[in-house]
């Protein structure tokens, strides 16, 4: 591995979660073991990870709850699910719920490290093939050269301009959490980093301003959302909340 991966694991059994976590971080991952799915809600929210492996029955949250309100801020991070249940409904459901893979106790070591590699490869690939260029109403957004431009605008972004654009725009006509976007680009959610993504948000505004079919409305408490004309220049009907 290039750079090492950072995964969360949620185990209630205390043995097998230090042994996996022993076996991960031996493996080149570095792993974060949580004993109950609120303590991995808390965890996730805190850091940044690049995968999760979930228990499904652990105790103040189970394995489920704590994948859907993950998957409420982040639709992308992959999930794995460890269960000694068998039942076909309970499989049904984890994969419902957005989870890349299904793990049935008792398993082996090797078996998930293989599952885990191959996640992360998939992954990898997906998002080596993801859109590098945005058409916004009247402007082009270029990710890899950090550029904006229209017929009447040349600008070139900076890093966090570019970055803060681009989560936005994967997120386009939806909400995008303000959690989320800083964890995603800023790492840690505190004052000062929160009060610098307003600041890169208004200037985003400023630039966008010349076309007035692209918004970035703010949602109040919550996040922002980035609007502007589908392919037949309709608008969707967003009021700032």
């Amino acid at each position: 591995m290039d750079e090492k991966q950072k995964i969360l694991l949620c185990e209630d059994d205390e043995n097998l979660g230090m042994l996996l976590r022993e076996y991960l971080q031996a493996k080149g991952y570095e792993t974060c073991l949580c004993p109950d799915g609120e303590a991995g809600h808390d965890a996730f929210f805190r850091d940044k990870y690049n995968l999760c492996v979930f228990d499904v029955m652990m105790p103040k949250k189970d394995g489920f709850t704590l994948a859907r309100e993950i998957r409420d801020v982040n639709k992308d991070v992959p999930i794995i699910f460890l269960t000694a249940r068998t039942l076909k409904d309970d499989i049904l459901e984890g994969f419902k719920i957005g989870a890349d893979d299904y793990l049935t106790k008792p398993f082996s070591m090797e078996e998930l490290t293989f599952r885990i590699e191959a996640v992360l490869r998939r992954t990898r690939n997906s998002r080596s093939r993801e859109q590098t260029v945005y058409q916004l109403g009247s402007f082009v957004f270029d990710t890899v050269k950090q550029t904006l431009t229209s017929p009447t605008v040349n600008r070139k972004l900076t890093t966090k301009e570019s970055e803060l654009l681009a989560l936005l725009c994967s997120h386009s006509n939806e909400m995008l959490q303000r959690e989320f976007a800083l964890k995603s680009i800023w790492v840690d959610d505190n004052y000062f980093n929160a009060r610098s993504m307003d600041v890169y948000i208004t200037k985003l505004r400023k630039i966008l301003k010349d076309d007035p079919t692209v918004e970035i409305i703010n949602i109040h408490g919550k996040g922002y959302k980035l609007v502007f004309p589908d392919a037949d220049g309709n608008i969707e009907n967003a009021e700032e909340e």
